[in-house]
């Protein structure tokens, strides 16, 4: 991978105050799509979908262990997507049963995951939730900050046969973080988690930037089949193309600001109070859209 420049922190549109909020959903719905979009040939499965392989796969059977916590979720995201993809790919695609809860057996129930943010979606996260087919999708409805969030604010959500081992999920949360505060946000992983993930699908690179000029043109060819019924998003994406401009420009600036694996690592430095002894890292990269769209993870588990 051969990047183009330095981290460079400049600022997003879609995160200023003064960005209408009618916009500001219409774009985090464009994100979603692209979260969630699966081509053919270029995407044989869809950046959510990735996750969720990703993460089955470098967790292994310990996958099961944990309840995975997004806590930047905004309106959703993707984790809505990728609960119901790492359930159906631990077989489960109904709610479990009585008895399994009952029976308290970790591996009878789903993966539980649970939307959280400092800033809630209540209204948007009640219905990501009423579309879990597992009903493993949970939500904390008071603000959690990601850089002090205490060890045991899931009691509330966990249920009975479900892990309270947290797993902590960043999907293209983690650049918007300036150094100070995403160093106290690892230095929290480290000390009241388990796990955790940062996913993004951008990077400091040439084909990353062609990548998210693509978005354009993508976006005029297929809004009118997944937004027929949001006008608001057809106008500003045809009439006054701000959606487009919005998810181009704030793409090039998410890719300025996305760390490599090695500056995250860096960052870390001894780790929070108990130190990052007992913890393994790993890190790599999957090319979501054939052939330069590619997503990097970053994956830290305390193995004791």
């Amino acid at each position: 991978m051969v990047l183009l420049t330095p981290r460079i922190h400049w600022y997003e549109i879609n995160d200023q105050s003064w960005f209408p909020a009618y916009l500001r959903a219409r774009v985090q719905a464009g994100l979603t799509l692209m979260w969630t979009l699966n081509l053919p040939i270029i995407q044989p499965s869809s950046p959510s979908e990735l996750v969720a392989a990703t993460l089955q796969r470098v967790l292994g059977k310990r996958v099961r262990d944990y309840t995975f916590v997004d806590f930047c979720a905004g309106a959703g995201g993707p984790t809505p997507y990728i609960e119901k993809d790492l359930n159906a790919r631990l077989g489960f695609t109904k709610p479990p049963s009585e008895t399994s809860h009952a029976n308290g057996v970790t591996d009878s129930v789903p993966v539980n995951f649970v939307l959280t943010d400092i800033a809630p979606h209540i209204a948007a996260w009640k219905e990501a939730q009423l579309g879990s087919p597992t009903r493993s999708l949970q939500y904390i409805d008071y603000p959690i900050d990601a850089a002090n969030a205490p060890r045991d604010f899931l009691g509330p959500v966990t249920r009975e046969g479900q892990s309270s081992k947290v797993f902590r999920l960043f999907f293209l949360a983690f650049h918007h973080f300036d150094d100070p505060l995403a160093t106290k946000i690892l230095e929290n992983s480290i000390d009241t988690s388990d796990g955790f993930a940062i996913f993004e699908l951008q990077h400091r690179t040439f084909s990353s930037f062609l990548t998210c000029t693509l978005m354009w043109p993508l976006l005029l060819l297929i809004s009118p089949f997944y937004f027929w019924r949001d006008p608001g998003f057809l106008f500003f994406t045809y009439i006054i193309p701000i959606v487009p401009f919005v998810l181009v420009v704030d793409g090039y600036t998410s890719s300025l600001r996305t760390r490599t694996a090695e500056e995250i690592r860096s960052m870390m430095g001894g780790g929070g109070k108990g130190g990052i002894k007992g913890w393994k890292f790993r890190s790599g990269s999957e090319v979501h859209t054939y052939p330069i769209g590619e997503m990097s993870w970053f994956i830290g588990m305390k193995e004791s």
